[in-house]
C-alpha cells in the first residue's frame, strides 16, 4: 500500500467536519503532508482533537454550515480548492431518531450543497463523500459488499443512503469526480461522543463504574480504527484519477466480526478491570448484524488496515486515560 506524501504538497484541500472525530485526524495528516487545509466549521468545539497540536494553527477556518450553499461556494472559490473531503454530518443515531429534520438537512441537503458547489467550481479535481455502512440498511446477506442496494429504514441510515445516492447521481449526470467511502464504526482517541460504545465504556471503567450495553450485546458490528480510516481516505483520493475510479463506492473495514459484548469484554480485559457489563436489552431502531467486505479496496487500491482491533483499542485507551486525567470531558 503505497502512500504518496508528495501528492499533497501544496494542494488546497477543503475538509468539512474538520473538528469532528475523523476530520481532526485527516486534517492533521494532510497538514503533515504539506497540504493547505481549509476547514468548514459550524460550531466551536474547544476540546476537539484538532487543536491538540500547534501546527494546526496553519489551517484556515471558514465559519458556516453545510446548509449554506453560498458559504461553500465562497470557500471553494476564494481558497482555490483542488480536493474536497466531505466528512461533516450529524452522526449520532440517537440524535437522528429524536431530531430527524435537522439530521436530514445536515446529511442530505448538506451533501447536495457540497456537490453542487463542486460542480460549479472549475478547480475541483476530486471529491470524497463519507457515506457509511449504515447506508446499506438491514441486509440478509453478510458481509455487505458495494453492489448491495442502499435501503436505510431509520433516520440516520436513510440520510446516509440518500447522500450516497446523490453523490452517485452527480457523477452519472454531471461527471463530477467523486468517490464514496463506506466505513464501519470508527473508533480511536478524540471521539468526544461519549454515547458511543467505545468511549462510553472506557470512561465508565476509568470512573470505576460498570459499562452499560444498551442492546442485548449480540449486535455484530465493524470496529474500524481511525488512523486506518485516514490512510484509506488519502489512498483513495490519490488513486481515484489515475485508476479512473470516479463514481465508485468503497467499503473500508478490518473485516473482523465482533459483537458488542465481546468488544466491551476486550476493553475490560485490556484495562485490567474486574467490572462486569450491565446489559439493558433496549436497542431500538438499530440494525442487528452488520459488517463489511473490503475486497474491492484490497483488490483495486491495494489497501489493507495496519491496526488490529486490540492494537487500536490500546491506543484509544491511552488517549482517553490522558484526556480524562486532565479533567476534560
Amino acid at each position: 500500500m503505497e502512500m504518496k506524501v508528495e501528492f499533497w504538497k501544496g494542494k488546497n484541500v477543503l475538509v468539512t467536519g474538520c473538528t469532528g472525530f475523523l476530520g481532526s485526524y485527516l486534517a492533521k495528516e494532510l497538514e503533515n503532508r504539506g497540504a493547505n487545509v481549509v476547514g468548514l466549521v459550524r460550531d466551536l468545539v474547544p476540546n476537539s482533537n484538532l487543536y491538540s497540536e500547534p501546527k494546526i494553527s496553519n489551517m484556515c477556518m471558514v465559519n458556516g454550515s453545510l446548509e449554506d450553499l453560498e458559504i461553500i461556494e465562497r470557500a471553494l472559490g476564494e481558497h482555490e480548492i483542488d480536493t474536497v473531503f466531505h466528512l461533516a454530518a450529524q452522526a449520532i443515531v440517537g440524535v437522528a431518531n429524536r431530531n430527524p429534520i435537522s439530521t436530514f438537512k445536515a446529511n442530505i441537503m448538506g451533501t447536495w450543497n457540497i456537490l453542487e458547489a463542486c460542480r460549479r467550481s472549475p478547480l475541483v479535481k476530486r471529491v470524497i463523500v463519507a457515506s457509511s455502512d449504515k447506508a446499506y440498511g438491514d441486509q440478509e446477506q453478510l458481509p455487505y459488499d458495494e453492489n448491495m442496494p442502499l435501503q436505510g429504514n431509520h433516520p440516520y441510515d436513510v440520510s446516509k443512503s440518500c447522500a450516497d445516492l446523490i453523490a452517485q447521481a452527480y457523477y452519472h449526470t454531471y461527471g463530477l469526480p467523486v468517490c464514496i467511502t463506506r466505513c464501519g464504526n470508527l473508533y480511536g482517541g478524540g471521539d468526544l461522543n461519549f454515547n458511543r460504545i467505545i468511549p462510553q465504556t472506557i470512561k465508565s471503567i476509568l470512573g470505576g463504574e460498570a459499562p452499560i450495553i444498551r442492546s442485548d450485546g449480540t449486535f455484530i458490528r465493524d470496529y474500524f480504527y481511525v488512523e486506518d480510516a485516514v490512510s484509506a481516505y488519502l489512498l483513495l483520493a490519490e488513486k481515484m484519477e489515475s485508476l479512473q475510479l470516479f463514481g465508485e463506492a468503497f467499503n473500508f473495514s478490518n473485516e473482523i466480526q465482533m459483537n458488542v459484548k465481546e468488544l466491551v469484554e476486550m476493553i475490560l480485559h485490556l484495562m485490567n478491570s474486574d467490572l462486569a457489563p450491565v446489559i439493558l436489552n433496549k436497542g431500538e431502531n438499530e440494525i442487528k448484524h452488520q459488517y463489511l467486505s473490503a475486497k474491492k479496496a484490497r483488490d483495486l487500491l491495494d489497501w489493507s488496515p495496519s491496526f488490529s482491533v486490540e492494537e487500536g483499542l490500546k491506543k484509544t485507551i491511552r488517549w482517553y486515560e490522558n484526556f480524562l486525567d486532565k479533567g476534560l470531558r
